[in-house]
């Protein structure tokens, strides 16, 4: 499988980097990279681009993104190939994500066709008697999305579908290990009827990049990736609105009424689930003392059972790792909370493949250490016990995240408590943080990010608002 940029709509040849499998090493892929010169081109065809795009209607708009979600149910199974060979994400996740992916594009069509600002009653003054005020919101220019490895379909999707949904052109830098499903991406909409100058996919070296975020070209930065980069880069993207989706810690409640045969099970598979790679994996749990030791033993179960593994094999949860990179610096997280006091309370065993660490439960970790206080991005889980909700509240809000929380309980009062207090993006109800549905706000506070994805949210960030103020009278 090879690939080529996209520049203007069109493959363009440049010099082609082998891509590696997670799982074996093998190169699964060989995609043309852009150097400096081929980002210039990239965002002045973008700026070109923007002005064909604006001039699209409505309706040209909302075809495009219907067409281009039939496209993705059609080509299911090659892209969830690709996503699982170059990324290492089991299968059934890949598919998942590019079934995710189809419904991310019909929910923006639907967007595109009812997104409405209301009339501005002017005469609520008597100096704007006479006058009507209506609203409209316009594209606001093109648009410079980046992308994690993670997601390398679906969350290039929710840079490129708002693009598309209000007229916008974009320029997407897709992660250096998985850049081939967004070129084929962008195929899909060059072959839907978007303008070809409009499409730009540019896999490139994170060395490069800024010289797409100096451009005064783009008119806004849509960024996914780590804390750490995404701030640098809003600092560096001067007069550009800016939107990050950035890391998270997510933590899960227990309280003392939960359902255990309803939230162990969700748990496991939501701790673990490609290997834990997914910014809001469940990291910390946290259960009421009331019910630890038995919570406690049906996790241990439920992990014993989780599938590891090779990723093509369709019943593999937790597979391999990114990077040897990655799997060193997790391990050594785990090696510091161990010397600080931690003790690894479940294992499964090393799995033959070192590519793949094995699910991993930690107790009586040090809130100062790194696997505690920061995004473990891998199969590790922290279990914690707690005496009530306000001890649980304020756990959770500990450190510099605020992405997801789950909670489960029954209680109606307790979940009103916490959806008050806790600092975070989103609480989810009976269910695990890392639920996410793609037309809703989703975003977090705090170091997870700045702005809302989702249809309704991202289109507002991608577009400026814009008033008519009309004197109907004769005066």
């Amino acid at each position: 499988m090879s690939a080529h940029p996209l520049i203007g709509g069109k493959a363009r040849p440049t010099t082609a980097r082998a891509i590696h499998s997670p799982w074996d090493g093998s190169v699964v892929s060989t995609v043309g990279f852009c150097e400096e010169p081929e980002l210039k081109e990239a965002l002045e065809s973008a700026e070109r681009g923007f002005g064909e795009t604006k001039k699209l209607p409505r309706h040209e708009r909302a075809a495009i993104l219907e067409r281009m979600a039939d496209c993705l149910f059609s080509e299911r199974d090659h892209l969830a190939r690709t996503i699982l060979e170059e990324s290492g994400k089991p299968l059934q996740f890949a598919r998942g994500e590019v079934a995710r992916c189809e419904q991310t594009f019909r929910r923006f069509a639907e967007a595109t066709r009812s997104l409405t600002e209301a009339s501005i009653p002017l005469d609520a003054v008597a100096a704007g008697e006479g006058r009507i005020g209506l609203m409209d919101r316009f594209p606001l220019g093109p648009i410079l999305g980046i992308t994690p490895f993670n997601f390398p379909l679906n969350l290039v999707a929710h840079k490129m579908a708002p693009a598309i949904a209000t007229g916008c052109s974009f320029l997407i830098k897709p992660a250096e290990q998985t850049p081939t499903s967004a070129i084929q991406l962008g195929q899909i909409a060059q072959k839907c009827g978007f303008p070809d100058s409009a499409i730009n996919v540019v896999p490139a070296d994170r060395s490069v990049v800024r010289h797409l975020v100096d451009s005064e070209i783009p008119k806004l930065l849509s960024f996914t990736g780590s804390a750490e980069v995404g701030w640098a880069l809003k600092t560096q993207a001067g007069q550009k609105k800016v939107t990050l989706e950035l890391g998270g810690n997510a933590a899960v409640i227990l309280h003392s009424d939960a359902d255990l045969a309803r939230a162990i099970p969700a748990i496991a598979t939501a701790g673990m689930a490609y290997a834990g790679q997914v910014c809001i994996s469940v990291q910390r749990i946290l259960i009421h003392e009331s019910i630890y030791e038995e919570a406690r033993s049906q996790l241990f179960a439920a992990l014993s059972k989780i599938p590891t593994g090779d990723p093509s094999q369709a019943s593999t949860i937790c597979g391999p790792m990114i990077s040897h990179h990655a799997r060193e610096r997790l391990k050594s997280w785990v090696q510091e909370a161990v010397a600080e006091g931690a003790s690894i309370a479940f294992s499964q065993e090393q799995h033959p493949n070192p590519a793949v660490l094995p699910p991993m439960a930690l107790e009586h970790v040090n809130p100062h250490c790194k696997i505690y206080a920061e995004e473990a991005f891998g199969p590790v889980v922290i279990l914690e016990s707690y005496r009530d909700m306000e001890e649980a509240i304020h756990s959770t809000n500990q450190g510099r995240w605020g992405l997801q929380t789950g909670l489960f309980t029954e209680d109606i009062q307790t979940l009103f408590m916490a959806y008050q207090q806790l600092e975070v993006g989103a609480l989810l109800h009976n269910d695990v943080p890392t639920r996410r549905v793609d037309h809703m706000p989703y975003g977090g506070i705090k170091d997870s990010g700045l702005g809302r994805e989702g249809p309704l949210w991202a289109m507002r960030d991608y577009t400026e608002p814009k008033m008519l103020s009309i004197n109907w009278t004769n005066r």
